[in-house]
């Protein structure tokens, strides 16, 4: 069970920089949370290639983009290995580590409640097929 969350969380007004909406804010990227879910199941490294490889619809684009951000928000680094041609991999950090559990909860969350996920955003089981 989940312990109750402190006084100043359990009511409104929610101030714009309190944990809740800074949270949400790193959620709200399209591929973020499955960039880092997937990096864990590669065993938290992977090469550009393999990443994209392992996440179908994701365009080079955005995944270098939503790669960058969370580089600068301290989730995963990117690591340049100096041979020829030069090798990059990303890695999750330990903070980018820790962040993968909250995610697999609502993976889980979501599994358990597929069928009510269906009829909130029936268009999105389209893209799955």
């Amino acid at each position: 069970m989940t312990p109750p969350l402190p006084e100043q969380y359990r009511q409104a007004p929610f101030a714009e920089d309190c944990a809740p909406r800074r949270i949400l804010r790193l959620f709200s990227g399209k591929w973020t949370t499955m960039i880092l879910h997937t990096l864990h199941l590669l065993g938290g490294t992977a090469r550009p290639g393999k990443l994209q490889r392992s996440i179908p619809g994701l365009s080079k684009k955005m995944m270098t983009q939503t790669l960058r951000e969370l580089e600068t928000q301290g989730l995963i680094r990117r690591n340049v290995r100096q041979i020829m041609p030069p090798h990059v991999d990303y890695s999750l950090t330990d903070l980018g580590q820790t962040f993968v559990e909250p995610v697999e909860l609502l993976y889980h969350w979501a599994i358990r409640n597929a069928e009510a996920l269906d009829r909130l955003m029936p268009d999105d089981r389209s893209l799955s097929e």
